[in-house]
């Protein structure tokens, strides 16, 4: 059974505590505290209070979001992705990738030689294999291409 959050005061430690755990996004948060019971009005109430003391960051979340993913292995396009279904904002989300300071070209290799140790296909066969790996994790057919003719790596 689903406990009822029915104060403001028990509303606020419940989204407190979930941000205590990590960064999450308003939407996201919104959600696990219906989840748990608590009252429309009292969640916005107690997110635009926590927005306002600067514990509850759209753009901290984003930024933690696409560092986390990145260094799992995905690429900008999953990670835009992932980001739209979360209810967040496409400005936000493409400032977020502008600004990560993340060399994504970088991240494809990286990704491709965990996977594939560094052995470039040997035949179309192999070639489309590690293609849909790659661009199921994000990365563009272009970058991927750069990648198996060496580009990309220098320029």
């Amino acid at each position: 059974m689903t406990a009822v959050l029915d104060t403001l005061v028990a509303v606020r430690r419940t989204a407190m505590d979930l941000l205590a755990r990590r960064e999450h996004g308003r939407v996201e948060l919104t959600r696990k505290l219906r989840q748990r019971g608590a009252l429309p009005e009292m969640i916005e109430t107690a997110l635009d209070r926590l927005t306002e003391e600067g514990l509850l960051s759209e753009s901290r979340y984003l930024e933690s979001f696409v560092a986390y993913r990145a260094r799992s292995g995905y690429g900008p396009l999953r990670i835009r992705e992932e980001l739209n279904q979360r209810g967040l904002q496409r400005s936000d989300i493409e400032l977020a990738l502008r600004e990560s300071g993340i060399d994504w070209q970088e991240r494809l290799a990286d990704t491709w030689q965990r996977k594939f140790s560094g052995h470039l296909p040997i035949d179309n066969r192999e070639r489309a294999k590690q293609g849909r790996f790659l661009a199921y994790r994000g990365f563009s057919m272009e970058m991927i291409g750069r990648l198996f003719s060496g580009r990309g790596m220098d320029d």
